[in-house]
């Protein structure tokens, strides 16, 4: 017997009946399955093995890595640590690696958003094009240069200088800045331009007032990639940077491991300090990369 149908009263809303449940399992994309996390647990032990191997090694004699390479320090050995701290060749590698790092990520950090910005948002002639150039900017590595760009470098007299390394650097990383930043900008509504226009600013200041503020987290994202770079960089110090004086701590890992080939704890310990900064520095700003990456896909 069929359940009696009632017709609602003239000038009442008729009331909507609930959606039917669709059978069945939705999909997750939050999560994922065993594999997934087998794999990503796989991942992080490849990764951190090796910096967690070289920091406790560090915390060890040359005796307790002879008869346990994987051990545990047992007892622990400061010693090694101190020795690096403490030797005035060190801090000067990190000074000239900070030098360099930091010059490199303001040039980079500047140029790159300068020519960013007519790409984004002027229509010229040749636009797509040019973006095109620094596109393929990317397939151009700096090993591939390595020769000429030294020989360009030694008859500008900039060798033995931060500025030898730092400005080649900031060259081969403005692709990448570009490629990240153009999209970015892009996003930015135009109707900030016109309002900016109404108020008499000119193109120059509204780059400078308006869209530069707001491109803070693409250029944070620039340049910390920049920074990391610059100071893990080897080959083009190694080429440019001849005199101890002025070498980065990349070429210092290396003079010292050549130095010290016997004392493997203190090896550990001073290649665990040269990568500290950078690593403390990338993982303290890896939540504003993401934001900005994010911001230059959705544009």
């Amino acid at each position: 017997m069929s359940a009696p149908t009632t017709t609602p009263a003239p000038g009442r809303p008729v009331p909507l009946q609930p959606e039917p449940r669709r059978r069945g399992r939705r999909r997750s994309f939050g999560g994922g399955g065993p594999l997934v996390y087998a794999v990503a647990a796989l991942v992080v032990v490849v990764t951190v093995a090796p910096v967690a191997y070289a920091f406790l090694g560090g915390f060890r004699s040359n005796a307790q890595l002879a008869a346990d390479p994987v051990g545990l320090p047992s007892p622990w050995v400061v010693d090694n640590y101190v020795n690096v701290l403490t030797s005035a060749s060190f801090w000067r590698y990190t000074l000239n690696s900070t030098l360099v790092a930091l010059i490199t990520t303001v040039v980079v950090s500047v140029l790159g958003v300068m020519a960013a910005y007519p790409l984004a948002r002027y229509r010229f002639k040749g636009r797509e094009a040019l973006a095109l150039v620094f596109t393929l900017g990317l397939l151009f590595p700096l090993t591939v240069a390595i020769i000429p760009l030294f020989l360009l470098v030694r008859d500008l007299q900039l060798t033995n200088t931060v500025w030898g390394v730092a400005l080649p650097q900031a060259a081969f990383a403005l692709p990448l800045t570009v490629v990240i930043l153009r999209p970015f900008l892009a996003a930015l509504p135009k109707e900030l331009e016109e309002a900016a226009a109404i108020d008499g600013a000119s193109r120059i200041g509204f780059f400078w007032r308006v869209l530069l503020p707001l491109s803070g987290p693409g250029l944070v994202t620039v340049g910390v990639l920049a920074f990391v770079a610059s100071w893990n960089a080897y080959l083009l110090p190694l080429l440019v940077l001849s005199d101890p004086a002025s070498q980065t701590l990349p070429l210092g890992v290396a003079s010292f491991s050549t130095q010290y080939a016997q004392d493997t704890a203190g090896v550990l310990a001073f290649t665990s300090l040269a990568m500290i900064p950078a690593l403390v520095f990338f993982l303290a700003m890896q939540r504003r990369i993401v934001n900005g990456l994010q911001g230059a896909v959705k544009g």
